[in-house]
């Protein structure tokens, strides 16, 4: 006998869900705010000294990690749910969706053995997984700010600038502020600044996720297919994790939400799009790497060109990304345990 419960996330509260087997009584409730340090003290009153058997579901949103963690550091059996799956397995919506109706769903799913589960990564994935996400809110910020200096010498009607925006010569033309209004030489210089401080950030983030890369065997192991660098095999590795969960290569392409979904009836169907239920990280990732398709030295180049003529170079590369998964998930399978030894 044991007791089994849920637990549903949110940013003020966390609401449970759980039975007691030995009694066959059920309890709910909240948690708030939703903290670390308040989960502990209620866990521990929860386990107590008895040591009784607990195990928890929670669904793999936003949150998820600080909980598992507490739980796991509580002795308690810890089981991230697929959010996709789990609301899958609801079923038709017959009344009000509610977080205690949620968390009662988790803990039905996992007492039932129907819960649909996803893979708890270790610690050192998880924080490399942040850094990632840091690295790509950087980046993507960077690449805004250069948008908006382009944006203000075309408003202005400033000469174009060729090559790179930030190289020698262009750099001394925009601090000059060549053809640009007063307003307008105050807003690239204030973006310009801005960029300055992003490069400052992004740097040595690079320099530290590229140093793992080259450390890490999994990594090292997905560099070796073209295209793929170091930021884009530390995604694949982070997300992928242990490739042998995955029975076929196509489940793996479906995780990373790169599959198409179709939807017909009657012989009818619109165009099918991307699941986009995976990783955003990964799949960015992924998208910057297929993009190497393009060159003549790709051996996917050929590949490339005839479906670039066909439907677009974004969907040829998106196709690439495809064939990338599937090779990076035989690759870490044949590894083995190897493919996520810590560093």
């Amino acid at each position: 006998m044991r007791i089994v419960g849920g637990l549903d996330i949110h940013r003020r509260q966390i609401t449970f869900d759980y039975l007691d087997e030995r009694s066959g009584e059920t309890r709910h409730g909240r948690i708030a705010p939703a903290d670390r340090m308040l989960l502990r003290g209620w866990l521990q009153m929860l386990v107590g000294d008895a040591g009784t058997p607990t195990a928890f579901a929670v669904e793999g949103c936003t949150g998820w990690r600080f909980v598992v963690e507490e739980l796991q550091r509580a002795g308690i059996e810890a089981h991230l749910a697929e959010p996709a799956d789990t609301s899958a397995a609801r079923g038709p919506k017959r009344r009000a969706k509610t977080d205690w109706a949620d968390a009662r769903l988790l803990r039905d799913l996992l007492a039932d053995g129907r819960l649909p589960e996803s893979w708890i990564p270790p610690a050192q994935v998880l924080e490399m997984r942040a850094r990632l996400q840091l690295f790509r809110d950087l980046r993507e910020q960077h690449t805004a700010w250069l948008q908006r200096i382009h944006a203000i010498l075309l408003h202005h009607g400033a000469p174009t600038v060729t090559g790179s925006l930030l190289g020698l010569d262009s750099r001394r033309r925009l601090e000059a502020g060549e053809g640009l209004s007063p307003a307008g030489q105050e807003a690239v210089a204030a973006a310009l600044r801005i960029v300055d401080a992003l490069d400052a950030e992004l740097d040595p983030l690079r320099k530290q996720i590229t140093a793992f890369a080259g450390r890490q065997p999994g990594c090292r192991a997905l560099q070796a297919d073209y295209g793929i660098g170091p930021i884009t095999a530390t995604a694949l590795w982070t997300e992928l994790g242990d490739s042998r969960r995955f029975s076929a290569s196509r489940k793996a392409v479906r995780h990373t939400g790169l599959d198409i979904t179709v939807h017909s009836s009657d012989g009818k169907r619109p165009p099918g799009r991307l699941s986009r239920q995976g990783s955003p990280l990964l799949r960015w990732a992924l998208f910057e790497a297929a993009q190497c398709a393009a060159r003549p030295g790709s051996p996917d180049h050929a590949y490339y060109r005839r479906v670039a003529d066909r439907v677009g170079g974004n969907r040829a590369a998106l196709s690439v990304a495809r064939k990338m998964v599937r090779r990076a998930h035989h690759t870490l399978r044949a590894l083995g345990d190897e493919a996520l030894a810590p560093v």
